[in-house]
């Protein structure tokens, strides 16, 4: 969400805490989620082109982005918790972050979809509990 902020205010040069900063990726207490993560990141590579890349480089594609992203980070955040919810916008914020270094618009849109149906889905879930727990009580 801090990175997000930062996007929808223009910031060109993103700004983490310094405990961010610190922080060793390659400790080997980390080395199989990084090699998964890479393994991944690698896929996406393969299937993503440079599509509308020039939009990238204006200020109010990041701000859009940042919006965005702000927004499933805030919806994740929120989801009820062990229920499993916070999943598809978690992803869709971290796949519109790889469509965006990749410069990739297609990639960056879909997933963006994708995180809009994890929100639609926590939504009705969230209405269905509520419309059960008036009838329950």
């Amino acid at each position: 969400m801090l990175v997000a902020l930062q996007l929808v205010v223009g910031r060109r040069c993103i700004r983490l805490p310094a405990r961010w900063q610190r922080l060793e990726l390659g400790a080997p207490s980390r080395q199989k989620l990084v090699t998964a993560l890479l393994r991944r990141i690698r896929w996406f590579e393969r299937f993503s082109r440079p599509r509308a890349s020039r939009l990238f480089e204006h200020g109010v594609t990041r701000s859009v982005f940042g919006v965005l992203v702000f927004g499933l980070a805030l919806r994740a955040f929120l989801a009820p918790p062990f229920s499993g919810l916070h999943t598809l916008p978690s992803l869709g914020v971290v796949v519109i972050g790889l469509g965006v270094l990749l410069r990739d618009l297609l990639l960056a849109v879909l997933d963006a979809l994708l995180g809009a149906i994890g929100v639609s889905t926590i939504l009705a879930i969230g209405n269905l509990t509520v419309e059960t727990a008036k009838h329950v009580l």
